[in-house]
């Protein structure tokens, strides 16, 4: 029983630590850099009007996974989100409010197991917070419109920006390109 109970914690430790590698890099920034850089201080609130909701109506609104990622900075599991693999071109706005967040023109596989962006759709969508929990120190990407946590934003990523957007799957929705 206790072999048994230690091979557990044994590979939960392991498959935690696989799925904080994914999303960590030893570059660091901070979210005063990114902000300068990508311009989430130029949010142009009227034509990004910041939507405020009780908890009670984001709870009835998003399912539980996408509650406790969105509202409570929660991670999904890697590799087991809808559109970490997604390849159809098109734009992916944010679970919550349905703000334009990224496009496929700049997503690229990472191998992380969450989709990955090297760019936001365009300046002033996301919001960039320092993050230090865990034990890191990363940024934390919001929703510039409603809040909601997107996932984290590092500087492993591929040309132009050298950025890697890491993202929860279950905060985004997708709509498909039309021919």
């Amino acid at each position: 029983m206790i072999l048994k109970n230690f091979k557990l914690a044994l590979g939960f430790s392991l498959f935690l630590a696989a799925g904080l590698y994914g999303c960590t890099s030893y570059a660091q920034t901070s979210s005063e850099d990114l902000a300068k850089e990508f311009g989430d201080q130029a949010i142009d609130e009227a034509k990004i009007q910041q939507l405020t909701k009780t908890e009670k109506e984001w709870q009835e609104q998003l399912d539980p996974l996408a509650y406790k990622v969105l509202r409570n900075e929660g991670t999904e599991r890697a590799f087991s989100g809808a559109l970490w693999d997604n390849k159809k071109e098109g734009t992916y706005k944010c679970a919550g409010c349905g703000l334009s967040l990224f496009s496929s023109e700049h997503k690229f596989r990472s191998g992380t197991g969450w989709p990955s962006f090297y760019q936001p759709i365009e300046k002033g969508v996301i919001r960039y917070v320092d993050d230090s929990s865990y034990g890191m120190q990363r940024v934390e990407v919001e929703c510039g419109r409603c809040g909601g946590h997107q996932g984290h934003v590092f500087r492993d990523g591929p040309a132009p920006t050298g950025l890697r957007y890491c993202i929860n799957s279950v905060s985004l929705e997708f709509d498909k390109k039309e021919k």
